[in-house]
């Protein structure tokens, strides 16, 4: 799946994503209507993201993996694929990098981030499939869902929920769950 994978077409039985996050701070949980937050920037077509730019890309994307901290939470119950957190752990984001937009332990060369943060925001992260099938420099990179800050600050480019509502969206969660973000004139 590549970056410009912006699927709108319904699913028998069921829309277009597992869970929908909106520019406006709204999110579809099971059938309810919670909070989210999403890019400092907004939200913007997938195609039209760059690195840095603090915009959320609109579209469809697969949930990969958890990883979470294990000196802070149980391992959350989830039929996606686990990675317990080390101090080690960080995401590329340098776009001339041939680990771009991936995974990797630290220390590292070349621009990353660190995984393993003092607050609480990446005690949860659900790695989201955006810009990975392949990673395209300079389209974006470390496109999560993770943890809210107390006072629902904007993302980086992630999408941001509570840890209650996170733990949900983990327990109705499998491999080919997806999560939308939705740009507002999408309906």
């Amino acid at each position: 799946m590549n970056v410009t994978h912006e699927r709108s077409q319904e699913r028998e039985g069921a829309v277009s994503a597992d869970f929908v996050a909106f520019g406006d701070g709204r999110f579809l949980l099971a059938g309810r209507e919670t909070r989210c937050s999403v890019g400092r920037s907004g939200i913007i077509a997938g195609k039209d993201k760059r690195e840095g730019d603090g915009f959320s890309p609109a579209g469809t994307w697969p949930m990969r993996r958890v990883f979470y901290r294990p000196d802070r939470l149980d391992a959350p119950k989830t039929l996606l694929p686990l990675v317990p957190l080390t101090p080690e752990d960080g995401w590329c984001d340098a776009p001339e990098d041939p680990l771009y937009n991936r995974w990797v332990k630290l220390p590292y060369s070349a621009s990353h981030e660190n995984l393993w943060l003092e607050d609480h925001v990446y005690d949860v992260i659900v790695e989201l499939g955006y810009n990975d099938d392949p990673p395209v420099p300079p389209l974006g990179s470390a496109i999560f869902l993770h943890l809210a800050r107390p006072d629902w600050g904007p993302t980086a480019g992630c999408v941001a929920v509570t840890l209650d509502d996170m733990l949900e969206i983990l327990r109705l969660s499998a491999r080919g769950s997806e999560i939308e973000i939705r740009l507002q004139d999408q309906g």
